[in-house]
């Protein structure tokens, strides 16, 4: 057996176990040898069959025998059940949904098992223990004992594996003992234990620094812990290894962002105050700070490789403008054969005498991208500069040539040969500028924004349109936590703008009980009676399956749609809005509605009360909306209820938020009580982090980072040494060369985060 095989050559797997396996991302021995515990169950004190006491956890030594599975008559619910004995007596044992424990544990066989008592005194049963083979011949006076006995050994302590539907913790538990026995050959013709044969991305050197065992060790550490010394030793290491691997991958990317070569944007600073003596608007101090942050890379010899974190309103946009205005009202410099940017003798610059400087501005959306280019146009409506709109529906440029004033819709081909020959020098668009047909004369700063909502390959493509690398911004209104944001974006500098411009009104958050609903859809009238608009929020999009047990028992915005329509605001406008419409085509008013329609609809007043999902969480601003209803409010994390109530913060009109759980449990009402209290985004993610953590912050696919990597996420110190010992090594070793294994291991999760 080699790590690198795949399951189905070891075990006898069902159609429903592949698939089961397969959304666990467990496909080879090594992905299995990776799938960690969740937590660990002590086993209970030994007992005899005759002792049991219902309630109780008891570890028994005996014979397990006539083991059956069948279907439960009532609930028709698979079960196996069969016979326990040992020298004092018999009891029944059951296990629910585990129909393969007939097949893994022989009639007959001597086992160690460890499960809690169920029944009644005189008619006890053992429900879903956990069994582990042991030697017949320990056997002493009816009890096993293993041959460490009264050692803390490892059968002591039980792993408990996340679950699919398909395979189950045990299923794990005994998959695993045949991977820990397996031999398999290795490179030098003999036999290597399947755990020995994986090779350590951590250095040795890192390892014996921060006491960390090897990756031998620690997987036996990690699912047979001997005492729970092991286990933690075991889960430190790991979590030590998975922001290793991650800070390594951002420091090399980074380290090869910094050998290539980008437009030196001369006199930057001075332009970018100029532009904004130009507006009305005064910006923040955060905002100046930012500026010169940016402008100040612009003069470094590598491209500008930078994440703006900015709460929702904080002004990013602002910042967006006075960059992009330094950048597109300079001139390209001088390339000479070498491909080195030409200086005069003085040491200045030398510019070319035709073209611009140009600039890109992706956003997530059609409706975003055309909001932008309107407000670009605003910005440099006096200055003599091109604006141009490219998406999948088609392209507009600013001025026309009738008129300074107005937009005019331009054909593709002709949008295209003015972008490459460098006569717009402002292109805004949505994916489209990343098709090989979008050629630039001189992209000299890209900018994105909403940047986890597109993948690394989509940046990098932005990143080559032109014959120079252009400067990178990337822009975010979703609040990070310091831990993440230094893992995440490791090979990104961070700016962050911490203040909101003044004259924004604060906002209202109220928990709303059940029978204070109605009090909520008063506001939502008043509201509307001023002429304002409202977001109401539902956890799903479809009503849950009453023949599913496990169901998510939450409102749905289709049938909430239709019951406020019908019975709340009957006289009103209702529309919706979900993530199973399509994107873009067709009309709110045809059949087939869109997600660009409905907030098209909405963003022009023609809806009065938008019913959606969370899909609005990055949405076009909508200044006339200014209530929001969050139904089943605990299911949604800080930083996103955050994001959520950040649609209604956008004009000086006061805004209301009514969050409206459906628990009275404890710790999701702290966790909303801290909203109702608070509006600085950066301290509620942090606060996510720490009450939720274990991947429900953003949601763990959205970062690609496990379970236990999030937890290490609380741990600034674990964060900084990682990130440390990554950036001396590729220092010292760019391509990682002399590290084949982390090579391996950083290369892969490069492939799989898409976080950018």
């Amino acid at each position: 057996m080699k790590p690198t095989d795949s399951l189905t050559a070891h075990f006898r797997l069902t159609p429903v176990q592949i698939a089961a396996l397969r959304r666990l991302g467990v496909l080879s021995v090594e992905d299995l040898l990776r799938h960690f515990p969740s937590r660990y169950e002590r086993a209970g004190a030994s007992a005899r069959t005759t002792e049991l006491v219902p309630g109780t956890k008891v570890t028994l030594f005996g014979t397990l025998t006539k083991l059956k599975a069948k279907k439960l008559w009532k609930s028709r619910r698979t079960a196996t059940t069969g016979t326990f004995e040992d020298g004092s007596g018999k009891v029944n044992v059951m296990w629910f949904n585990q129909p393969y424990i007939a097949s893994y544990v022989p009639e007959g066989s001597h086992v160690k098992m460890t499960g809690t008592v169920g029944g009644k005194a005189a008619r006890p049963y053992i429900a879903n223990p956990e069994v582990e083979l042991v030697p017949a011949g320990s056997i002493t006076g009816g009890l096993f004992e293993t041959e460490n006995a009264g050692q803390n050994t490892q059968s002591t302590i039980f792993p408990i594996y996340p679950e699919s539907r398909g395979v189950t913790s045990l299923w794990f538990f005994h998959a695993l003992k045949r991977v820990f026995s397996a031999k398999g050959g290795s490179a030098s013709g003999g036999e290597k234990s399947v755990l020995n044969q994986i090779e350590d991305p951590i250095p040795d050197t890192v390892r014996e620094k921060y006491h960390l065992p090897d990756i031998a060790t620690a997987l036996h550490y990690i699912h047979a812990p001997g005492k729970e010394a092991h286990a933690e030793a075991a889960r430190k290491r790991f979590a030590f290894e998975e922001i290793f691997v991650l800070q390594a991958a951002r420091a090399r990317d980074r380290a090869l962002n910094d050998t290539l070569s980008s437009f030196p944007i001369a006199n930057a600073l001075a332009q970018a105050a100029k532009f904004l003596d130009s507006t009305d608007l005064e910006p923040t101090m955060a905002q100046k700070r930012t500026i010169e942050e940016i402008v100040t890379d612009f003069t470094k010899p590598h491209p500008m490789a930078r994440l703006l974190e900015g709460d929702v309103g904080a002004g990013k946009t602002l910042v967006a403008a006075a960059t992009a205005y330094a950048v597109v009202t300079s001139r390209p410099p001088l390339k000479l054969a070498s491909g080195e940017f030409g200086r005069t003798p003085d040491g200045v610059l030398a510019v070319r005498t035709s073209g611009t400087l140009q600039v890109a501005y992706m956003a997530p959306t059609e409706i975003l991208a055309g909001q932008h280019f309107q407000s670009f146009i605003e910005y440099f409506k006096e200055l003599p500069i091109n604006i141009a709109l490219i998406t999948g529906s088609g392209c507009k440029k600013f001025p026309s040539k009738v008129s300074r004033d107005h937009v005019t819709d331009i054909s593709r081909a002709q949008l295209l040969k003015w972008v490459a020959n460098g006569e717009i020098a402002m292109v805004i668009g949505t994916h489209a500028l990343i098709q090989k047909s979008v050629k630039f004369q001189h992209l000299a700063y890209a900018i994105v924004d909403e940047q986890h909502r597109f993948g690394t390959q989509q940046r990098r493509a932005l990143a080559h349109r032109g014959d120079a690398t252009p400067h990178f911004l990337s822009m975010t209104a979703t609040p990070i936590p310091r831990t993440l944001a230094l893992t995440m974006y490791g090979d990104l500098d961070i700016s962050v703008l911490d203040e909101l411009p003044p004259g924004r009104a604060q906002i209202t958050t109220k928990i709303v009980s059940p029978q204070q609903r109605e009090s909520a859809y008063e506001a939502v009238r008043e509201e509307l009676a001023k002429g304002h608009q409202a977001y109401v929020i539902c956890p799903r999009i479809e009503e849950p399956d009453p023949a599913k047990i496990n169901a998510l028992q939450a409102k749905s915005a289709k049938a909430e749609a239709k019951r406020l329509q019908k019975d709340v605001f009957p006289d009103r406008r209702i529309g919706l809005m979900h993530g199973a419409m399509p994107a873009k085509g067709g009309s709110a008013s045809g059949e087939k509605p869109t997600k660009e329609s409905v907030m098209e609809d909405f963003a022009d007043g023609k809806i009065d009360v938008l019913v959606a999902t969370s899909v609005v969480e990055v949405g076009v601003n909508v200044p006339n909306a200014t209530i929001i209803l969050i139904e089943g409010a605990e299911r949604f994390g800080l930083a996103q209820l955050h994001q959520l109530r950040g649609r209604v913060m956008r004009s000086v009109h006061p805004p209301l938020c009514f969050l409206l759980p459906e628990t009275k449990s404890e710790m999701p009402m702290k966790r909303l009580r801290a909203l109702e209290v608070s509006s600085d985004g950066f301290k509620l993610a942090e606060a996510d982090l720490e009450t939720r953590g274990m991947g429900d912050l953003y949601g763990r696919k959205q970062w690609g980072v496990s379970d236990l990597g999030m937890e290490a996420l609380k741990n600034l110190k674990l964060i900084q040494a990682a990130r440390d010992e990554a950036q001396a090594l590729v220092a010292h070793d760019p391509t990682l060369v002399h590290f084949p294994a982390l090579s391996e291991r950083t290369s892969k999760i490069s492939k799989e985060l898409h976080t950018e």
